[in-house]
């Protein structure tokens, strides 16, 4: 079985969590001998499989009617707070989203969310439900790992650094990541994250202002190539994943791979998501107790490793992968 992996992401926007999806899809087919994996143009498959919904995924799955698979990152909500005049744009998003969705054979859906989403839009697909793998080994810390990505970073080995991840946009929780860093000056805050949109990006003004504002203890990374964000978590004491809307959220399963513990913002789509406890604040004043608790209780922080640890439990590759072939050989047989 030969398996045709798109996305448009190879080509822009590669600061992304799906682009990271995308590599991680790829890397997990080709772990066995069992299917050969075609990337973008070349060449044609058995299957189709996209993880993008622009014009190359409409051309290139135009020869698999009936075995067409679309990785569903995106639902119509997303743009609530990372576009300017996003309301003027949402009857349009949510009309183009249904269509790509439509054009499937089949919808993975990588959250409970993201299912109930694609069914909001009145897509009839057939909608599959497959998480994002974790690879492990990629994100696992070590000391020199530690060393360098401190080094890049401009941080002493005494620093106590707070990581958070993600593009520079509203939604994302960026101004709370900053409100919270302005309240605990004595640890080092350093945001990882870029503007793949550009100038199109929600609040380019307002957040770069707030960037040149903050305190000494905040650094602004910028965008990291994704080879070296293992650097950027092993660098790092613990993360806050501040964002106030996800359909997954990778960065933080990344970071609890890396060994450290993650501290999430208390919204829906986590409570739908995760089998396993997990620790979450509701606003910025949670996230300051947590992580000035973090800061001197040893026994608190060991029970955030722990629960970091059993978190990943649930995305299991190995299993994720045989979920994957089963729909393709299911595909095949229709």
């Amino acid at each position: 079985m030969k398996v045709h992996v798109v996305s448009e992401s190879m080509f822009v926007m590669k600061g992304t969590g799906v682009h990271t999806a995308f590599l991680d899809h790829v890397k997990l087919l080709r772990e066995k001998d069992d299917i050969e994996v075609v990337i973008n143009g070349e060449g044609w498959g058995d299957v189709f499989h996209s993880h993008t919904y622009f014009l190359y995924y409409l051309w290139k799955g135009r020869k698999y009617k009936g075995r067409r698979v679309f990785t569903a990152h995106v639902i119509p909500e997303l743009i609530k707070g990372t576009l300017p005049l996003w309301k003027l744009f949402y009857p349009f998003v949510r009309w183009g989203l249904k269509t790509v969705y439509q054009y499937a054979d089949v919808c993975i859906a990588i959250s409970p969310m993201v299912e109930k989403a694609i069914r909001e839009t009145g897509a009839d697909t057939r909608i599959v439900k497959i998480y994002n793998p974790i690879n492990t080994e990629i994100w696992k810390r070590t000391e020199e790992k530690r060393v360098e990505g401190r080094k890049i970073l401009g941080l002493s080995n005494n620093d106590y650094v707070v990581l958070g991840v993600g593009q520079l946009q509203g939604r994302k929780g960026v101004e709370d990541f900053l409100d919270i860093a302005e309240a605990i000056p004595e640890a080092r805050f350093v945001w990882a994250g870029g503007r793949p949109f550009g100038v199109l990006t929600e609040g380019v003004i307002r957040i770069n202002e707030r960037f040149r504002k903050a305190g000494p203890n905040v650094i602004q990374a910028g965008q990291i190539e994704l080879e070296r964000m293992p650097l950027i978590y092993a660098a790092s004491d613990l993360m806050i994943f501040p964002s106030n809307q996800e359909t997954f959220g990778l960065a933080p399963l990344e970071a609890a791979a890396s060994g450290i513990p993650v501290i999430f913002k208390d919204i829906e789509v986590y409570k739908l998501l995760y089998e396993n406890p997990y620790l979450k604040a509701s606003n910025t004043e949670q996230f300051i107790a947590f992580i000035k608790r973090m800061m001197c209780d040893k026994n608190f922080y060991e029970e955030g490793l722990s629960i970091s640890k059993k978190l990943l439990t649930q995305f299991d590759r190995n299993k994720i992968r045989e979920e994957f072939i089963s729909l393709y050989k299911s595909l095949l047989l229709n």
